[in-house]
């Protein structure tokens, strides 16, 4: 299924008291938000240059152990920590400077050492000094919220999402050859002086147990692509970043590469329903039950997942279109209006440039996301969490 049809599809779905009569801005009233939020700026993770790939030259040397977050991620996370409160200050949810009120702000990581690290570095820039807790699991507990397949939180069929994801894609040969000329960029940077610096396998998806198995160019590029992306995050000198062969808008280009491993891990509807299934039920009983504010702080795999669950694509300032930079975060705000107290949902996508993550720039986007049958008025939170629940695998 294409996008476009994903997104026909769930216009569908919006029920007509979605398409409220006209509400100004002034009228609604911030109650509740959600954060849902990659972590930040890291070294490499184990394996993610596959084994086989060949350079004509060393890869630069980074500050910290692998998948380790690095300092300059840590202060670009205070950095964004410290636009956010300004934005929920604004919105009237939490006071702009000082420690929130007790039980107004929760902060859940994923047990991965780099995710916490990542929210408590948030934390220093949001509240510092204050005492609020992150809430996560110990490895190697899998959190269903941010790892569903893994702790096998829904009845998830691997033989069915093989069959959708080659629906959704065309099949893994066709996908790769759609990226040639990305294929063909990396191998340029890589500069082994052979057609092909990756390892050799053919493009494949197959079940396995419970998961899946992607092998192939699209496999193996989309980590080193990410890697080439960390390198000019990271601050490295533009001759250690792809050894001086690629630019911003390269790596933008390149950024392609890495988006394709959602757009088979988490974009196919059927595992979008299972990548989404814990995190969303948990967003709908924040939204409903829980603080002023919680961040979720997780991986890009959460963040996609999340997006292909609202019916929207994530365009940052930079990036390739859904491929979420670290830090990058979807914003999800239940309104009240304050004439009628009908209750609104509001969604944007908050993210910082590549140029503003390498020079630990201050610039912040937040982008509207128009939610299918919602592009005029804000959607009905009622309709919205009717339909948005709908999607959720069991």
């Amino acid at each position: 299924m294409t996008m476009r049809a994903l997104l026909a599809g769930l216009a569908l779905l919006i029920p007509a008291a979605a398409h409220a009569a006209p509400t100004t801005p002034g009228d609604l009233v911030t109650e509740r938000a959600v954060l849902v939020m990659r972590h930040g700026i890291r070294a490499p993770l184990n394996g993610e240059v596959p084994e086989g790939t060949r350079t004509d030259r060393p890869w630069p040397v980074w500050p910290v152990a692998q998948s380790v977050v690095t300092p300059h991620g840590k202060r670009a996370l205070e950095i964004v920590a410290e636009s956010d409160r300004r934005l929920l200050a604004s919105r009237g949810l939490l006071d702009a400077a000082g420690c929130p009120k007790a039980g107004s702000v929760s902060i859940v990581a994923n047990a991965s050492p780099r995710v916490i690290a990542s929210a408590a570095a948030y934390l220093r820039g949001f509240a510092p000094q204050c005492a609020i807790k992150i809430s996560h699991l110990e490895e190697p507990q899998a959190d269903p919220i941010f790892e569903p397949l893994r702790a096998k939180a829904t009845a998830f069929d691997a033989d069915a999402a093989v069959a959708d994801i080659n629906r959704s894609t065309g099949g893994m040969a066709r996908l790769a050859a759609r990226d040639r000329k990305e294929l063909a960029l990396l191998n340029r940077v890589l500069g082994c002086g052979e057609a092909d610096c990756l390892p050799p396998a053919a493009p494949a998806i197959a079940a396995r147990d419970r998961d899946i198995a992607l092998s192939g160019p699209i496999r193996s590029a989309s980590g080193i692509a990410q890697v080439l992306l960390l390198q000019y995050l990271e601050g490295m000198p533009v001759q250690q970043v792809g050894w001086g062969r690629i630019d911003a808008a390269g790596l933008q280009r390149l950024g392609r590469l890495h988006a394709d491993l959602f757009t088979v891990y988490t974009r196919p509807p059927y595992m979008a329903a299972h990548q989404a299934s814990a995190l969303g039920r948990r967003i709908l009983d924040t939204l409903d039950h829980g603080p002023a504010f919680e961040l979720l702080m997780g991986h890009d795999t959460n963040v996609t997942a999340l997006a292909v669950t609202l019916g929207v694509d994530l365009c940052g300032e930079g990036c390739a279109t859904n491929d979420v930079p670290p830090g990058g975060a979807i914003l999800i705000e239940r309104l009240r209006d304050a004439r009628s107290g009908l209750r609104y949902v509001r969604a944007s996508y908050r993210t910082q440039s590549p140029q503003a993550l390498r020079g630990l720039g201050a610039q912040v986007s937040l982008t509207p996301l128009r939610l299918p049958g919602c592009a005029k008025d804000p959607c009905r939170y009622d309709a919205f969490a009717a339909t948005f629940g709908q999607r959720l695998a069991k």
